[in-house]
Parts: structure tokens; sequence; C-alpha cells
């Protein structure tokens, strides 16, 4: 349905409560914006307004105002993407195809204005690669237990406790990271330096694993009772029929498990931060997991601030590539849970 649509469905009542608050709202943001009216008169208008309409008529001023709350989460993420794009102008400008192909010496000299993400994208990539070699076989074969093996008292406590996993900051698996692996790659199997690839890969793998647990649970736990119980009926024991069914079922789901995993691997920073040297190089060699560079939200984190100029340009780069990258996983696990959805559904 379209918008003019959605509008002309409205009742008189909403119609008219909308204009106002939404009028009001507009006031509001123009009062930010442009700072001819007062923004803290034009916000406690707003506030007095909205108020005013839930006592009153709280069903019509409810859809307003959470129309209005959608509406502003599209406008800021809209903003925060042309805010990023505008920063990252001059060195975009500056530096063209080079600033994400260059791979020769130099490739990160504030001195001479020279900047290359190549490394910093090369850290990314490995990293997480390394963390989906971890969180994607681990995650699904916790969902699988969790899901379709544990007993029902198991299952109630391993699945918060998975969730709790989510809440840990990641400053403190990267420390306990730094503190413990480190020490213990150097010492016992005598890798020759401190933050090595390995170590970032592996902690941050560890984070994500809560997320692929759980989402891959729940893709799990839609498979349809029928389709399992048809395969028991015809003779599968209940191991073929997780791995034959089920899992098969729930493929799309698992694959959105993964990428959301990814996603969180990409944008990880303080435990990549606290792990990686700040070396804004390739490894060498370039696939040396022993070795270390530079993530891209390591650099951002670890330069900013001392950064201004084309080198502040350089960092909002970077933060350009992590927004494109995430937002395209995003959108792919969201278009991947909708091809899951229709699958179940019988629609295709």
């Amino acid at each position: 349905m379209s918008v003019s649509a959605r509008a002309a469905a409205l009742d008189p009542e909403t119609t008219a409560i909308a204009g106002v608050v939404g009028g009001l709202a507009a006031l509001t943001v123009l009062a930010f914006v442009t700072g001819v009216v007062n923004p803290a008169y034009a916000a406690g208008l707003f506030g007095l307004a909205a108020l005013v309409g839930v006592l009153t008529r709280q069903g019509p001023t409810m859809k307003v105002l959470l129309g209005l709350a959608a509406l502003s989460t599209v406008l800021i993420l809209g903003l925060i993407m042309v805010y990023l794009f505008v920063k990252a102008w001059p060195v975009l400008e500056k530096m063209g195809p080079d600033l994400l192909i260059k791979t020769d010496e130099p490739l990160w000299d504030t001195s001479d204005h020279i900047y290359s993400l190549t490394p910093m994208i090369w850290g990314t990539v490995v990293t997480t690669g390394i963390a989906v070699a971890v969180a994607a076989p681990l995650g699904l074969a916790g969902a699988v237990f969790i899901s379709e093996i544990a007993p029902g008292w198991a299952r109630e406590i391993i699945k918060p406790a998975v969730e709790v996993l989510a809440g840990i900051p990641s400053i403190v698996y990267g420390f306990i990271g730094f503190m413990i692996l480190n020490p213990f790659m150097m010492y016992e199997l005598s890798v020759p330096q401190n933050g090595t690839l390995l170590i970032a890969g592996l902690v941050i793998g560890v984070m994500a694993l809560p997320t692929v647990v759980s989402v891959a649970e729940d893709a799990l736990a839609a498979v349809p009772e029928e389709m399992k119980s048809g395969s028991l009926a015809l003779g599968s024991t209940d191991w073929q029929t997780t791995t034959n069914v089920t899992i098969p079922a729930a493929l799309s789901g698992i694959s959105a498990a993964v990428l959301l995993g990814v996603g969180r691997a990409v944008g990880e920073t303080m435990a990549a931060v606290i792990i990686l040297a700040n070396v804004t190089e390739f490894p060498t060699p370039g696939f040396n997991i022993f070795d270390s560079t530079v993530s891209l939200t390591s650099l951002i984190a670890s330069q900013y601030g001392n950064a201004s100029g084309k080198h502040l340009s350089a960092l909002f780069a970077a933060g350009v590539v992590l927004f494109v990258t995430v937002m395209v996983l995003s959108v792919g696990s969201q278009l991947i849970e909708r091809h899951m959805e229709r699958k179940l559904g019988g629609d295709q």
C-alpha cells in the first residue's frame, strides 16, 4: 500500500493529530538544524503536544508517535551515511582508487598524505575468516544440540547462558586474549611476537558464537514439527532426521546466522585494538596468520585521537568501508531469512 493510500485510510481524528504532532516534530528538527528557533523551546512544545495527545487521544497519538519514531530511525541512518561520505570525500578525491587497491610502499604515511586501506582490509578479512571458521561450525553444533538433542532441563540452562555470553563486553574478551592466549602462543608454541592475527580471529570468533548459536537455534526451532514426525514415521533415526531434514530445511536461517556472526566479526573494535599491533602494513608473507597487521576498526580506534585533515578523512573512509560491508551483510541476512520463511511456509 502506498503512502497516500495509507494516509487516506486514516480516520480524520488520527489525520488531525498526525498533522499537529508531525508539524511540531518538523519544527523541532528545523530548530536543531538551523538554530533559528530555540531548540529547547521547540522540543518542549513537541513534548507537551505529545503528552496532551497521549492523555486525551491515546490510540491515534501513539500511532503517530510510533510512525515518527520509525521515520526518524531511517532519517538518522541516512544522515549518518551522508556524513560519513562527506567526511571521507577529501581523501577519496586525493587518492582515488588507490585508497582501496594500492599495495606498494608506502601504504600509510600521514606526513606525505599517502593513504591506502588495503592492509587494513586484508587484516579485517583474515581475522573475520578465522572468526567464521571458529563461530560457524561451533555455533551450528551448539544450535543443533540445544534445539534437537539436549533434554528440556539442559536446554533451559544452556540457552540463557549462551545469551549471557553475548552481553560480556568485548574489551573483556580482548583482555583475556591478550593476557592468556598471547603468552601461551609465545612461550608454548614459540610464536615470535605478540598480537597475531590468529589470536584476534580466535577471540572474535568466540565473541560471535552467541549470535550464531541463538539465531541458528531459532531457525532450527522454526522447522515444522510435521516434517520431523514424517521422517521419523518413515523409519529414520533422530540423528538422520536432524541431518537430512531439520538442518537442510533451516539452512537459510543458519546461513543468516553465520552472516550476522560475520557482521559482528567485521565490526568488532576493542578486542582487535587490544590484541593487534598498530602496524599499517601487510603481514610477511600476506597469508601469515602468525604475523600482525591492523584491521579497519582498530585503525580508527587507535589513530582518531591525533588525526586531522586528510588523516582524519582517511579514517572516515575506513568507516565508510565498514558501514557498507556491514550493511550488505545485514541486508543479505534479512533476504535469506525471508527466503526461509517463504520456503517453510510452502510459498515456494
